[in-house]
């Protein structure tokens, strides 16, 4: 088969690329790279105008004429690279807003694709129209929304969420839904929503590449070693404030015994790196799941804090731990993380457990044939 997939946040098409290739498939991922990560695509589709001066003229020129040069500046690259996009057996979009650009490009671009390949396909990964909707009902105990509603930050903080429920983007959620012949779910925070929805196909779990990422056995020579990654653009979004509370009430009980790393707005391999030496890394707080660099940490063999609570244990049917429950009470994560501390032997099993849990429920090949079978039962 021939597989185009769109868009890249989080490294997700690129290891889901790797296993279908590694199953015989020709796949080609087309994206943007996303700002300062700079994730890996075959297709280079960028926005434009994005840092410096320059985005500094966007804005204005945004301000004084409602006028998006970024989307025009995409509009023409894809125009030039249409011919790139076309004869596909699979398109996979990665968002409703898979290249962060206006409402009515998504659109055209979907379009585009819909006519011009066999099958078109959406995840659920990421704020969309539909996520937000459910967030908004108080159907979860909290949600990226949180922050905002106790006055964390504002609503400037939380535009990349809120905007999926202004007009232009719930048009764009109904134009997507007729065009799809199917939406798949990465996780449990975009599977809820979705149940019973009849265009909806299932959760896939992320798919993790176990042949590039080797477990790391723990070095335990002196001090623990803990990492707080920080993208500012959803700082409040991913609780990281509070785990800055944590690590401060952390530092007061045992800080002859840690290292605290704190790197902020690294490119994806920078970010690797940094956090090579950690034991413990902490990820998010406000999910039911794990995201993706906190599923990368676990198949290297790290304690990752981030969401794992009732809902995933039972979700994947788990009797050990393989990740330490994050919720949004500072004292309660200073408490787990000191625990481990004072319990290094702790570490280690969690360490197992981490590995063996991405093996047997993430490995890019084993998701790649699920997306395969997934997309397979929708062809007319």
């Amino acid at each position: 088969m021939r597989i185009l997939l769109v868009g890249e946040y989080s490294r997700l098409h690129n290891s889901l690329k790797e296993g279908l290739q590694a199953l015989g498939h020709e796949v080609t991922l087309v994206g943007s790279g996303d700002a300062f990560k700079n994730y890996p695509v075959d297709i280079l589709l960028e926005r434009g105008f994005e840092k410096g001066w320059p985005k500094k003229c966007k804005v204005g020129i945004y301000k004084l004429t409602g006028i998006d040069i970024s989307a025009i500046a995409l509009r023409q690259k894809f125009k030039k690279l249409k011919p790139q996009l076309q004869g596909y057996d699979v398109v996979q979009l990665i968002n409703e807003s898979s290249f962060l650009t206006t409402p009515k490009l998504e659109i055209e671009i979907a379009r585009f694709l819909k006519e011009n390949n066999a099958q078109l396909f959406l995840l659920s990964c990421g704020a969309d129209y539909k996520s937000i909707s459910y967030i908004q009902t108080g159907n979860l105990p909290y949600s990226i929304l949180t922050p905002l509603e106790k006055n964390k930050g504002d609503a400037q903080d939380f535009a990349n969420a809120l905007k999926f429920k202004t007009a232009p983007f719930k048009k764009l959620h109904e134009t997507l839904y007729k065009l799809v012949h199917g939406i798949i779910a990465t996780d449990l925070d975009y599977h809820l929503p979705y149940q019973g929805d009849e265009k909806y196909l299932g959760l896939i779990p992320n798919p993790i590449n176990i042949d590039t990422i080797n477990f790391e056995k723990l070095p335990f020579d002196d001090k623990i070693i803990i990492f707080q990654g920080i993208n500012s653009r959803n700082y409040y979004a991913k609780g990281q404030d509070i785990f800055t509370e944590a690590l401060a009430l952390v530092k007061l009980e045992v800080d002859q015994k840690i290292i605290i790393i704190t790197a902020r707005d690294l490119p994806y391999k920078e970010y690797m790196k940094a956090y090579a030496k950690c034991h413990i890394l902490l990820d998010q707080v406000y999910s039911l799941d794990q995201g993706y660099n906190a599923l990368e940490a676990m198949a290297r063999g790290k304690i990752v804090i981030t969401g794992a609570g009732k809902e995933f244990e039972k979700h994947y049917n788990l009797t050990e731990r393989v990740a330490v429950h994050a919720t949004t009470d500072a004292q309660q994560i200073a408490n787990a993380i000191i625990e481990l501390v004072n319990n290094p032997e702790s570490l280690f099993q969690i360490s197992k457990n981490a590995r063996k849990f991405i093996e047997s429920h993430h490995d890019y090949k084993v998701i790649a044939q699920q997306y395969l079978d997934t997309w397979g039962s929708k062809k007319e």
